[in-house]
């Protein structure tokens, strides 16, 4: 990333000297919230030729604003913000292992993005202590609908997607159940990133964004296609869940302090 190219409000994220004081989960929200109506786009990393890291602080599907505010947080203690800092720590958070090795290395799917980056010590899953089920299921969505993913042409590209699936279908990760989660919703705290579970085949996880408390209420802030940008949702999270019939349960996860 050059830095010759960010506009005025980048430039104002790489200069705040006040974001490293803020607590982790606090952090998250106040630097989520600098990209709020930044547009919505799908795709944002299917870029054409071998895989490298892409970054953009201008659109965001819902997996790329999570890796991006993660990203600046971790770089947070780094004044001004380092634009190095940032592109090694979203290698880090977005590659297993922190490592390009082709496309399939990218954390595709969120259950294996949020195992690796628990396994390299940057989230806790609080799922489980939240009373969240073991589930293990098939992960085939992206090789059953290999048209939608252009690097996929490639048959040995493919052929590691198959082994990386296979590999995810042998895990169990765990769900909180969405009808559980009033219980346990005082337990989650501002920052958390919050992924919604679903029952769609081959599948794990349907969208992705972070928690966001206004008093007792949780709400969420994410890229959503439905309004087309980065948005702070208008239902509380138990009735934003309650409206989407996709969504089967909820993961938990926590960015380390």
């Amino acid at each position: 990333m050059d830095s010759k190219k960010y506009d005025s409000e980048e430039k104002e994220i790489w200069q705040s000297g006040v974001l490293q004081d803020l607590f982790p989960g606090d952090l998250i929200i106040e630097l989520g919230r600098c990209f709020l109506a930044a547009p919505y786009r799908a795709g944002t990393l299917e870029a054409p030729g071998r895989e490298k890291l892409v970054i953009t602080l201008k659109e965001f599907d819902c997996t790329t604003f999570v890796e991006s505010v993660v990203a600046l947080a971790l770089s947070a203690d780094d004044q001004p913000l380092s634009p190095l800092a940032f592109s090694k720590n979203l290698k880090r958070i977005r590659y297993r292992g922190g490592k390009i090795v082709g496309y399939a290395s990218r954390l595709h799917y969120f259950t294996d993005w949020i195992r690796d980056n628990v396994k390299k010590k940057i989230l806790d899953d609080i799922t489980a202590s939240l009373g969240g089920k073991g589930l293990r299921k098939k992960i085939s969505f992206m090789t059953d609908h290999r048209s939608l993913y252009p690097a996929l042409k490639n048959k040995a590209a493919y052929e590691k997607m198959l082994q990386v699936e296979k590999s995810l279908s042998r895990k169990t990760f765990a769900v909180i159940p969405s009808g559980s989660l009033r219980a346990v919703a005082s337990k989650i705290k501002n920052g958390d990133i919050i992924a919604f579970a679903t029952d769609e085949d081959g599948l794990d996880v349907l969208h992705t964004g972070f928690a966001a408390r206004q008093g007792k209420k949780i709400y969420l802030l994410h890229a959503s296609s439905k309004e087309g940008a980065v948005v702070m949702s208008s239902k509380p999270l138990t009735a934003y869940i309650k409206s989407n019939k996709k969504i089967s349960g909820v993961l938990v996860a926590r960015i380390r302090p």
